[in-house]
């Protein structure tokens, strides 16, 4: 294809770019404030600049003087559990019965042949109690089933009463009866929610975002499940499967090596070995170097690891034998720590997940060693007062992004869906403004830019050159137009808004109507 009148997001410099060595002789030096064509071939940029010739039987897009910019990557995402959450009608902003219905209709407009199951309402504040009949008034063939934030009751419709097995009535499904019928739930949803049409489904509302990869690292699911996923349809996105220490010997049994395709398919392939070496900031198990300021768990003050220092190192010193990068868990700054040491003794090749609080010297270890910080930005702002509380002190410590682009770490972006959401663009905001609500940013000095979170959310692809994977985002407005302050990341915010089309190996994925 060609893509006619195209600007460049200038995330770095063109001339910079890697080039197939069989391009070099075809690469065009592109300066990114003018408008130049980009063609595509066999799935990647082959030719970049002003006025290319037409061929025959060349599809054609005209861009208008739209911004081009390679594609966004969310290099942390539980898929199947997002898909299961996002396919969950959110009610808890629903003020009344009459919200809430309106709701639906308007879910099911959108998706007309896709059962509806809501999460959220808390209906003990409404005028008026739920009743069947207001579901039944929708007029769909399609099962309905509203479940209340406290879990403890569904609202349903005649059509999903009837699959459940439960009778007919006027109100709503509670307690003890509800907790039966909900384990019957996948009798509604088909294969629970996450059969490759529902995953296929997130995939296309992560490409509506310009999203053209993700790393998965669910927790359940192997090798063969991701294949039979795939060529159930589920095969949108490029998608880098990780595993976890239970499936490392299939792994290693079937020869797969960190970007081995799993199939026929190159867009599937294998990820890292995930590892969780500690816990959480909430639950107050991330293993830090001093106690938590109140309400440690007895015994562990500090938190504490998954894995004993040793245990820790043979995972890594087995992955690197088997070929697989390693992604390991670490929240706490005493984790991070340990994983370092376990990354140098065992010369094994990938990243640290979340690295939320750390040392400026650890920092300087990740660069020194070559380990990529994997870092989800909206963490921060869920996380920005309960670090007060419990870690004080240690903040200015806390997603150290500056930190980490200064000292010369790999720093890739993501969002942890579903813990935050799947969207690129609010990780790239909270990274610039480092804030979420009407208060100033949560340390600044640790904030980066926006060109800098962008290049971070690209899988390490610059501005659009050739011998880049034809993974590519046509957006109506540039991205990098603004201060990197509160007003630029409250445009990041939504910029979803401005993404025209978004095409994965050259195949469009995603088009605006």
């Amino acid at each position: 294809m060609l893509l006619r009148d195209a600007r460049l997001v200038a995330l770095t410099d063109p001339s910079a770019q890697p080039a197939s060595p069989d391009l070099l002789d075809d690469r065009v030096d592109v300066r990114v404030d003018v408008q130049v064509d980009v063609r595509v071939e066999g799935g990647r940029v082959v030719e970049v600049g002003p006025g290319l010739a037409s061929r025959r039987d060349e599809p054609s897009y005209d861009l208008g003087g739209g911004w081009l910019m390679p594609g966004l990557w969310d290099q942390h995402v539980h898929l199947g559990q997002w898909t299961l959450a996002s396919a969950r009608l959110d009610l808890g902003p629903a003020r009344s019965s009459a919200e809430a219905v309106a709701m639906v209709r308007e879910r099911l407009e959108q998706w007309p042949g896709v059962p509806v199951i809501g999460w959220g309402h808390r209906p003990t504040a409404w005028p008026e109690v739920p009743v069947v009949s207001d579901l039944d008034a929708i007029g769909t063939d399609q099962p309905i089933v509203l479940i209340a934030g406290d879990g403890h009751h569904g609202w349903l419709n005649t059509t999903a009463l009837h699959m459940l097995a439960l009778s007919s009535r006027e109100d709503v499904v509670s307690e003890g009866e509800w907790f039966q019928a909900y384990g019957r739930l996948a009798t509604v949803v088909g294969t629970d929610g996450t059969g490759p049409d529902a995953y296929r489904r997130s995939m296309e509302a992560a490409a509506a975002q310009g999203v053209v990869g993700l790393v998965d690292l669910e927790f359940s699911g192997g090798v063969a499940d991701w294949v039979e996923r795939w060529a159930g349809g589920a095969d949108l996105l490029r998608i880098r499967h990780a595993c976890y220490a239970d499936g490392f010997d299939d792994v290693l049994a079937r020869g797969l090596r960190s970007g081995d395709p799993l199939g026929d398919d190159p867009r599937l392939t294998m990820g890292p070995l995930k590892i969780i070496s500690d816990g959480s900031l909430n639950t107050r198990t991330a293993w830090c170097c001093e106690p938590y300021a109140e309400k440690a768990v007895a015994g562990f003050e500090e938190g504490q690891p998954n894995q004993t220092p040793e245990e820790l190192r043979a995972l890594l010193a087995r992955a690197a034998a088997g070929g697989l990068d390693v992604a390991v868990h670490a929240i706490g700054d005493r984790a991070v720590t340990e994983a370092l040491a376990a990354f140098a003794d065992t010369g094994a090749r990938g990243g640290i997940e979340h690295v939320q609080l750390t040392t400026r010297d650890d920092v300087r270890r990740m660069a020194a060693l070559g380990v990529r910080a994997s870092v989800q930005p909206a963490h921060l702002i869920d996380d920005r007062d309960v670090t007060e509380r419990l870690w004080p002190g240690r903040a200015e410590r806390c997603f150290p992004l500056r930190w980490m682009l200064d000292d010369g770490v790999d720093v890739v972006l993501g969002s942890d869906a579903p813990v935050s959401p799947l969207d690129p663009w609010l990780a790239v905001a909270a990274a610039v403004h480092r804030s979420g609500d009407d208060r100033g940013p949560w340390h600044p000095e640790q904030s980066i830019t926006a060109r800098e979170a962008l290049a971070a959310s690209t899988d390490g692809w610059g501005t659009v050159a050739v011998g880049h994977p034809a993974d590519l985002v046509w957006l109506d407005a540039d991205p990098l137009a603004g201060d990197s302050d509160r007003d630029h990341a409250a445009r990041l915010r939504g910029f979803a808004d401005h993404v025209r089309a978004t095409w994965v190996a050259g195949e469009q994925a995603y088009a605006s109507a």
